[in-house]
């Protein structure tokens, strides 16, 4: 296999695993807090902020893929 096929195979990989995960993370962080809003609507205050924090830090694992990924 040629050098260039190799790194563009990892780059793939790369992207691909660092995508996938912080996307399941969003989505369960999400769903439970909506769920959460839905059970007790009273918290949902308290509960925004929180899960924003949450859903940053998930999509910043998926940035530090992508400035992986554009490094290899």
């Amino acid at each position: 296999m040629e050098a260039e096929s190799i790194a563009t195979i990892a780059k793939a990989a790369t992207i691909a695993i660092g995508g996938i995960f912080p996307a399941i993370a969003i989505g369960k962080t999400a769903s439970k807090a909506m769920e959460s809003i839905g059970r007790n609507p009273e918290a949902a205050d308290k509960l925004f902020v929180p899960m924003l924090l949450a859903l940053a830090f998930a999509e910043a694992i998926a940035i530090y893929a992508l400035v992986i990924t554009f490094t290899l």
